[in-house]
């Protein structure tokens, strides 16, 4: 028979191997929903030749890019570049084609009225972009004969070009080696190599390692498949893993937690703000509008008379902001839009006056039939739909 002291010392060991097998069992890389993760880094290192060969067969086809192996035009690719800062390649489409339509080569693009190229992005947003676009073709015509510089430091010069933007004109318009880094690319990287460091804090690291795996030629390509790899597999959520051909290398997917990459520091929103707009209209079918400050947010776009937007906006004085004498009615509901560093809340007020009414200094009257050939911003566009005046979407 067992005696007591070797039953104990038994029954002992028996504690400490479950006790170990729970411990393992709820440590990360372990047992976890009936699914075992690894842990630690990835199997091999990410192989640039396999990413090629995989953009060779899956490419995205766009309408600014040229096959695979073609060397691309420097103009369509800067126009792209600048179109798609902030803005989705299904949103930029349509205006890229109506835009190279117009305005084939930088020389056109040079020569046109800056109130013709701010018709033709109103409704893209970032309005900075739209007269950068036409001083930096304005620049290449007049300072480099019409051709776009070939190195990331002579395109960084040129108006509304960054590091960004110089980096992936100089890698696929002119096969330089460059490191260009959007967001697709930066959570392909941020992955792979499951970087810890939060952005914005992280895009050294990141860059660091994107620069590791460049190949020997082919940047253009090795840019533009990177980008396509974060479009289409390495997606925000629900990335396809199984069908990534970096997936043996990706220490994210090894971890189990691919979607917790890049990791991202708290958003910081700004404080709102809040003003009113006036929407005057004829009896003959017009509204009265006006020009923006060249200079500011949405500088040079076209408007309906508004207030100041300030978190301290005086709502019992505000028709003393209104353009002219009429009698004014105030809209149900307001006007939500989201800037870049603000969050903005708008009250309409409507008026209808007779057809000889003359504009106030600095305003137009320009017929319900024209207003989506002007120069309006989204937010502009939002509370023109809120006074009935329709989809003002070009």
């Amino acid at each position: 028979m067992m005696t007591v002291a070797a039953a104990s010392k038994r029954r002992n060991k028996f504690a400490q191997r479950v006790v170990g097998e729970v411990d393992a069992a709820t440590a990360p890389g372990s047992f976890s929903h009936g699914r075992r993760e690894q842990t630690g880094p990835a199997a091999k290192a990410a192989d640039p030749a396999a990413l090629l060969a995989w953009y060779d067969r899956h490419h995205r086809r766009l309408p600014w890019r040229a096959p695979p192996g073609d060397r691309a035009d420097p103009y369509r690719v800067w126009l792209s570049e600048i179109m798609l800062q902030q803005t989705t390649v299904k949103a930029v489409g349509p205006y890229y084609v109506r835009f190279l339509a117009r305005w084939p080569d930088v020389g056109a693009l040079a020569a046109a009225k800056l109130d013709d190229v701010l018709r033709a992005w109103a409704g893209l947003g970032y309005y900075a972009r739209a007269r950068n676009l036409h001083a930096c073709a304005q620049a290449v015509v007049e300072g480099q004969g019409g051709r776009f510089p070939d190195s990331e430091h002579d395109l960084r010069a040129l108006p509304g070009i960054g590091a960004y933007t110089a980096a992936a004109i100089a890698a696929i318009a002119f096969d330089r080696r460059a490191v260009a880094i959007d967001g697709n690319i930066e959570r392909v990287i941020a992955r792979l190599h499951a970087i810890e460091t939060p952005l914005p804090n992280g895009k050294g690291e990141i860059r660091a390692r994107a620069e590791t795996l460049l190949p020997a030629h082919r940047f253009g390509d090795f840019t533009q498949a990177l980008m396509d790899l974060g479009a289409t597999i390495c997606t925000p959520k629900k990335p396809a893993c199984g069908i990534c051909p970096w997936r043996d290398a990706c220490s994210a997917r090894a971890r189990g937690d691919a979607e917790s990459f890049p990791r991202k520091a708290p958003k910081v929103l700004g404080e709102m703000r809040y003003g009113a707009s006036f929407v005057v209209t004829r009896s003959d079918g017009r509204v009265l509008v006006r020009s923006r400050p060249a200079k500011g947010l949405l500088g040079g776009m076209t408007e309906v008379p508004s207030t100041a937007w300030t978190p301290a906006f005086d709502a019992v004085a505000v028709l003393e902001h209104a353009p002219l004498k009429a009698t004014w009615r105030k809209l149900a509901g307001v006007v939500e839009h989201g800037f870049t560093h603000f969050p903005l809340q708008q009250v309409v007020y409507v008026a209808h006056v007779p057809a000889r009414t003359a504009a106030p200094d600095g305003m137009r009257w320009v017929p319900f039939a024209d207003l989506h050939g002007e120069a309006l911003p989204n937010v502009m566009r939002k509370v023109l739909a809120h006074a009935g005046l329709g989809d003002q979407n070009p």
